[in-house]
């Protein structure tokens, strides 16, 4: 059991509702900011004990305060929606004024800052720039980098990791990576939580000012179509190709996708930058995370089933 509390936000995403699960295990007390109460996420943590919910929107200077209310620590993961870089602005001066002993934000690389005419990608660069603010300011912090979701994975015809089931009931993905580089795999509900609270247990001592990759895997896209072969016991095939949008999306979204075809499909670029390797950092944090093969095993046909697929039956 512990006394110190966690200030979090966004709190229905995966990474910090998987830190919020394990901080309330543990006895950690957590502050949650979530902007409603719809959806099963939320029911979930309405359940947790030591969880006090704060609902209300990030642009409401009083609910940024409330969430560092009493609190020592804070994991942030901040989102597209909205203005990212004003909110995340906003989070690390209130933390702050407030005292944050140990602000563990949820960062990502920004391809353009390391010359070689590599594109930025939008959704990633605005958390660069909070990243560089966060030190600027001289808030004490650490700095995670997730990997590609495994959750990612759906055989609905969403954008760039759909797992397509084709007539013959294999299974078919397509995207731009190239096929015999490695990509960093994370399972973001199973493994973001425990490697978290790792970190804070660790201290300021160990991580200030680090960069940690937060993936688990690295495997080639051939090697996770050979994980998810052996886990559904059928054929799944890996396709380069051009990323197929079949579904309304964001502009914001659709921006970040042509990125994503430029940056990997043109320029092989590494997905973290020339600095950042996977999976040994992350490995010492959390010896128990799920693979890619448990993964497509025990969890996807639960999440497709969810999604209302019946394949697996």
């Amino acid at each position: 059991m512990t006394n110190k509390t966690i200030a979090v936000v966004n709190s229905t995403g995966r990474q910090t509702a998987s830190v919020i699960r394990v901080a309330s295990a543990v006895g950690y007390h957590v502050r949650a900011q979530l902007r409603d109460r719809e959806g099963i996420v939320a029911e979930e943590l309405e359940g947790f004990r030591n969880v006090t919910l704060i609902e209300g929107p990030l642009e409401d200077p009083e609910i940024v305060k409330s969430v560092f209310r009493g609190a020592q620590l804070a994991f942030i993961n901040t989102t597209a929606w909205g203005d990212e870089v004003t909110l995340g602005k906003s989070l690390a001066n209130a933390a702050k004024k407030a005292g944050i002993q140990h602000y563990i934000y949820s960062s990502m690389p920004d391809h353009g800052a390391f010359g070689r005419n590599l594109p930025s990608l939008p959704l990633w660069s605005t958390k660069f720039t909070v990243e560089n603010y966060i030190r600027q300011i001289g808030l004490p912090a650490t700095f995670v980098y997730a990997g590609i979701y495994n959750n990612n994975f759906t055989s609905l015809p969403y954008p760039l990791f759909c797992m397509e089931f084709q007539p013959d009931d294999s299974i078919q993905w397509v995207a731009p990576f190239h096929p015999d580089i490695p990509l960093p795999w994370l399972d973001a509900e199973h493994d973001v939580g425990p490697a978290v609270i790792q970190i804070l247990k660790d201290g300021l001592r160990k991580w200030s000012g680090h960069r940690i990759a937060l993936a688990f895997e690295v495997l080639t896209p051939r090697q996770v179509c050979a994980a998810f072969a052996r886990a559904l016991n059928r054929p799944v095939r890996y396709k380069r190709g051009q990323i197929e949008v079949r579904v309304s999306i964001p502009g914001w979204y659709k921006e970040q996708l042509e990125g994503l075809q430029v940056l990997f499909g043109e320029h092989n670029a590494p997905y973290f930058g020339p600095e950042l390797a996977a999976p040994d950092e992350a490995r010492s944090l959390w010896e128990g995370y799920r693979g890619m093969e448990e993964y497509a095993r025990e969890v996807f046909p639960v999440e497709e089933a969810n999604n209302g697929l019946t394949w697996m039956n």
